[in-house]
């Protein structure tokens, strides 16, 4: 067989990711997706005609796709165009209380020193250092990296070379108890504990490390003209040029096995399709149910530990007065620990919820805007959308709690039948099966969960992972990766074990490797 067939399931970022860079090196790929179009969690809906982001909304981590358009002998700019932030958020409590965070990190400690003193405004910039030595330690060894199957072993990799930095992780403290290390003010440690709800967490439960994603969000973030869907179309796109297909509302009933070897799939129309090599892009939950046959879950460890937050969100187009929007604005629960208290150990949507705004006809500048424009709207919630299917006693009882945040910090918006698209965690979950609405995969609670995701390689031959329940962990960036990952071990064992040329398959002495990693 001159070019290997490969069936990516699953169009979303990771999924993307992994059909570009195996087309780039030659092989026969076919992508199914259930959808009518490509993005998985980067879609867009809306109201009538007018599209809006409703998945993802932050592009960071540019070096991650610049690779990928190299990978495949282009370049972002030829299919993209990025506009730099210089405000990161606009942060509320209330109409008196705001802080805008900056991309520069002087103006941000000049803008907290204005809002907190002197003391915090330190505090900040302690915290900015700490956060980058975090980042700059894990990029290489874990990050962008096959996972390296074991504290013990990443430990290894960090400690042996830098001691000093495996100890300033921390990585047995909380991210809350690591906050308070650098802010005295609640309201700083409230804003900077949020950005462990970017990966779907409590940060009372999290990891330190996590700290890290102020270093991310520092680094860069871009507002996508078009909006983040625009990043799979982009993809869609380099990969159909170069030869790969794209068979949309293909939903896949099964993963096909022989002995200990993915052979193939079966679409739910009962159509079959013979494959060398099969991508799995979806949460590995769906593995592990068996919502892709007995056989295929066997390739996962069954998930363990808490899901990862869900939400309720309106995409919304419709007008808006009052408050100063930017493209990306918090509006800050009055009670933070109940928040959290109420999602992950009440399972029930926060009765004092933080709501995150995307206005997205919006940049970092203060601007008027005449006429309705595209939001979305979201409040975290727990990830029960197979096990309760929310009334409509509860939709608005959220609604109301949800929107009176926004009114109490100032910004006057209505939400109406005509203006507004609700999703809950079971609409999310019905998108995302076996999640439960999971946004995130599993969360990441305690210093051992970043090693309970399963790695690129299942434990079937062929049988590959790619996305955000998979290392090295949830958000576009990390998803990206995870697809940028899947294909690499897809090629190095390729080139492990027979010539292409007459490769029937995957060998089992090649699916050792990186394994799955158990606790």
């Amino acid at each position: 067989m001159a070019h290997p067939k490969v069936v990516v399931i699953g169009s979303g970022i990771a999924g993307l990711v992994s059909a570009v860079e195996l087309a780039a090196a030659g092989l026969d790929v076919t992508v199914l997706e259930k959808e009518a179009a490509p993005g998985g969690k980067l879609r867009q809906i809306g109201p009538g005609e007018v599209r809006i982001d409703a998945g993802p909304t932050v592009f960071t981590m540019r070096f991650v796709f610049d690779a990928v358009f190299a990978a495949a002998g282009t370049t972002l700019e030829q299919h993209l165009k990025l506009i730099p932030a210089e405000i990161l958020a606009r942060h509320a409590w209330d109409e008196r209380q705001r802080l805008d965070l900056f991309a520069d990190i002087g103006r941000s400690a000049d803008a907290i020193g204005q809002f907190a003193g002197a003391a915090e405004a330190r505090g900040y910039r302690e915290f900015c250092t700490r956060a980058g030595k975090i980042y700059r330690t894990l990029q290489d060894k874990f990050i962008c990296s096959q996972q390296p199957g074991s504290a013990f072993e990443l430990a290894r990799r960090v400690g042996l070379l830098a001691p000093n930095e495996l100890l300033g992780m921390s990585p047995f403290a909380t991210m809350w108890n690591g906050i308070a290390q650098h802010f005295n003010d609640p309201r700083l440690r409230q804003l900077f504990g949020r950005y462990a709800t970017y990966c779907g967490s409590s940060p009372w439960l999290a990891p330190a490390t996590l700290m890290l994603v102020a270093h991310v969000e520092q680094a860069g973030v871009w507002f996508v003209e078009g909006g983040m869907h625009q990043i799979a179309r982009a993809f869609e796109g380099i990969a159909t040029g170069m030869g790969a297909k794209f068979r949309y509302n293909a939903p896949v009933a099964s993963i096909e096995t022989k002995g200990t070897r993915a052979v193939g799939v079966t679409l739910a129309n009962g159509e079959r399709l013979a494959a060398d090599i099969i991508v799995f892009n979806g949460d590995h939950a769906a593995l592990a149910s068996g919502l892709l046959g007995r056989t295929a879950a066997t390739a996962v460890i069954k998930p363990e530990g808490a899901r990862s937050l869900s939400a309720v969100t309106w995409t919304m187009h419709a007008p808006t007065s009052g408050f100063p929007l930017l493209r990306h604005n918090v509006f800050f629960s009055n009670d933070y620990p109940a928040e959290f208290d109420d999602i992950f150990i009440r399972r029930r949507i926060p009765n004092a919820p933080t709501v995150y705004v995307c206005a997205q006809d919006r940049g970092d500048i203060d601007t008027t805007l005449n006429g309705p424009e595209r939001m979305l709207v979201l409040t975290n919630a727990p990830a029960i959308g197979d096990t309760h299917n929310f009334t409509q006693a509860e939709i608005d009882a959220c609604q109301a709690k949800s929107f009176e945040i926004l009114r109490r910090c100032g910004l006057e918006v209505t939400p109406t039948s005509d203006n507004a698209i609700i999703t809950t965690p079971t609409q999310w979950n019905q998108l995302f099966p076996a999640t439960g609405g999971a946004l995130y995969g599993r969360a990441t609670h305690g210093s051992m969960s970043p090693f309970r995701r399963p790695a690129s390689r299942s434990r079937i031959s062929g049988l590959y992972l790619a996305g955000g329940s998979a290392h090295p962990g949830p958000g576009v960036p990390m998803a990206a990766m995870s697809g940028r990952l899947a294909a690499g071990a897809v090629l190095m064992d390729l080139r492990l074990s027979k010539p292409k040329a007459a490769l029937p398959g995957l060998s089992r002495q090649t699916a050792t490797p990186g394994g799955m990693s158990t606790r």
